[in-house]
């Protein structure tokens, strides 16, 4: 049992879940070294006496995994290795009464944008001085950078407004600061993030701002990589192509979530867009950015998802040939428009869908790779891991997309350093290469 002595306290923060979470774990702890308070990021030494473990509360699997951490903390404190147990994020906004009656174990309880609260209670002081400023909890050459919270977009599948609210904008010159703020420390490059980058700027500026946030993000001096995620395929920004074709330091790269292709269930999805007007924005994006590299993510097994509208989708992987593709199985949330449709697919169903599409993506992937055979192409590397240094191109972003492995014995590159490779061989979802010539 741990002994009680008069030493300062230690703050460990745990983050479940995505990016968007993580950058909001690195403000927190930002906040508190700005308090001069011990704190670190899931520290392996298990030597703090204070957890404050920041939840997602996306689907069944995410929320799962809340719960069975906040439980194994629960466990640490009544066996006395911490004194105590703090819980944020997105699960604790969205179930908060539920939680705090379940496991009162927990000292208390805090939304997403309750973070002046969770300071308070953990005896810091909210400082608005470090607005701008941000501990990165990621290698130091790259980081994520929130552009806006929240969503005001009304997917029928979607808990996201629940638990994050309204679309809020950062200013563009927050947003540079920041930039500007993370290249000083080494940062080279960035991942703009918010639920929907497309809808950027209206609730400050009254019209979408996404190409001048671009266009003014280009102009930060050291700042390599800029790297645009989650962008909505209605009402998509078409102005920003130019700019991304254009600007040699924004990445030819875009994730744009489509979910679906059948005009049925994009109906009841409520994604506000038809199969037609999906291909014409998709195709007009190559048009501008011809070499462009295009991340979706796709929804199998929605409520009144048909055989037939599967099928449909199957096809559409088959002859667009996305470069990056992920498939999520779709989750009976509470309080979402869909949850008061039936949950007519069978779990089992759900999940042979999603394998159906990975494996097609598997080939598509694997084509594309052998294509680069022979190629010589320019990699940031983000670590060394047993016999390999391992990087990314401009076409692949941290940890969900493809990788670029480098033999350690026969080469040496810097972790954060880029470099120019030659491709000897491709697998499905890495390529291996070697130090150019």
């Amino acid at each position: 049992m741990r002994t009680k002595t008069l030493k300062q306290n230690k703050i460990n923060i745990i983050t479940l879940g995505c990016s968007k979470n993580l950058v909001d774990s690195e403000v927190l702890l930002s906040q508190l070294k700005g308090n001069d308070m011990d704190a670190t990021h899931e520290s392996e030494k298990n030597d703090a006496n204070i957890i404050v473990v920041n939840t997602c509360g996306f689907i069944d699997n995410a929320k799962q995994e809340s719960i069975d951490t906040i439980l194994q903390y629960v466990g640490e404190k009544n066996a006395g290795n911490i004194d105590k147990l703090y819980v944020t994020g997105c699960l604790s906004h969205r179930y908060k009464d539920e939680l705090e009656n379940e496991i009162p174990q927990v000292d208390a309880y805090f939304g997403t944008l309750e973070l002046p609260n969770l300071l308070r209670t953990l005896g810091a002081d909210y400082k608005h001085e470090l607005i701008g400023e941000r501990l990165i909890t990621t290698p130091q050459h790259y980081a994520y950078l929130k552009i806006s919270e929240g969503c005001n977009r009304p997917c029928s599948f979607c808990a996201i407004p629940l638990m994050r609210g309204k679309h809020v904008s950062k200013s563009i010159e927050q947003i540079v600061l920041e930039a500007k703020n993370l290249v000083k420390n080494g940062t080279k490059e960035i991942m703009l993030i918010a639920q929907d980058s497309t809808y950027y700027g209206i609730d400050l500026y009254g019209e979408r701002k996404l190409k001048d946030l671009l266009e003014a993000l280009s102009d930060v001096e050291g700042l390599e990589w800029i790297r645009l995620h989650y962008a909505y395929p209605s009402q998509f920004p078409e102005e920003i192509l130019p700019v991304m074709a254009a600007k040699s330091n924004i990445c030819k790269y875009l994730d744009i979530p489509v979910q679906h292709i059948s005009d049925n269930v994009l109906k009841i999805m409520r994604r506000g867009i038809t199969k037609r007007r999906t291909y014409e924005v998709l195709n007009t994006i190559k048009k501008h950015v011809p070499d462009i590299t295009l991340r979706t993510t796709i929804l199998v097994g929605h409520p009144g998802e048909t055989e037939k509208d599967f099928e449909e989708l199957k096809q559409f992987v088959i002859d667009f040939e996305f470069d990056r593709l992920g498939v999520f199985t779709y989750s009976h949330e509470e309080n979402t428009h869909a949850h008061s449709l039936e949950d007519d697919i069978p779990k089992e169903l759900k999940q042979q869908r999603a394998e159906e599409l990975m494996a097609l993506q598997e080939e598509i992937s694997l084509k594309k790779n052998k294509a680069k055979i022979g190629k010589t192409i320019k990699v940031l590397f983000d670590r060394k891991e047993g016999e390999y240094f391992i990087g990314r191109t401009e076409a692949d972003s941290p940890e969900v997309d493809n990788e670029v492995l480098v033999n350690a014995n026969e080469n040496f590159i810097r972790v954060g350093d880029f470099a120019n490779v030659t491709v000897t061989e491709a697998e499905s979802f890495d390529l291996i290469a070697e130090l150019k010539k």
